[in-house]
């Protein structure tokens, strides 16, 4: 059985929030990950191939960062964390800002 986990709206989008959640780079690398890939994806194939070399936990807290800010839609399967980018509800509320973050190359 699979839930959404709840995230905010689009109207309530904060810009300061998300750049926060872009700020740490472990979060930003998984995030630019995300961003390359156009179906959803589960979240410990994200880090594996981002290769951030952290805990657990410490991931898990990552991917709830990404997804309180608004930035991922997540779906919970199990023990499993589905993943996709919230692209066109960003883009509406700020457009152009994920390519700019995430395409830039200093990621």
């Amino acid at each position: 059985m699979s839930r959404t986990l709840p995230g905010p709206s689009i109207e309530s989008l904060d810009l300061t929030t998300i750049l926060s959640a872009l700020a740490e780079p472990g979060r930003r690398a998984m995030m630019t990950e995300l961003y390359r890939q156009s179906e959803p994806v589960d979240c410990a194939v994200v880090v594996e191939k981002v290769d951030l070399g952290l805990s657990n936990a410490t991931i898990s807290h990552h991917c709830r960062v990404l997804r309180e800010a608004g930035l991922v839609r997540t779906i919970a399967e199990g023990r499993h964390r589905i993943m996709t980018v919230r692209r066109d509800e960003v883009e509406t509320r700020f457009p152009g800002l994920l390519n700019a973050v995430l395409t830039s190359g200093s990621s």
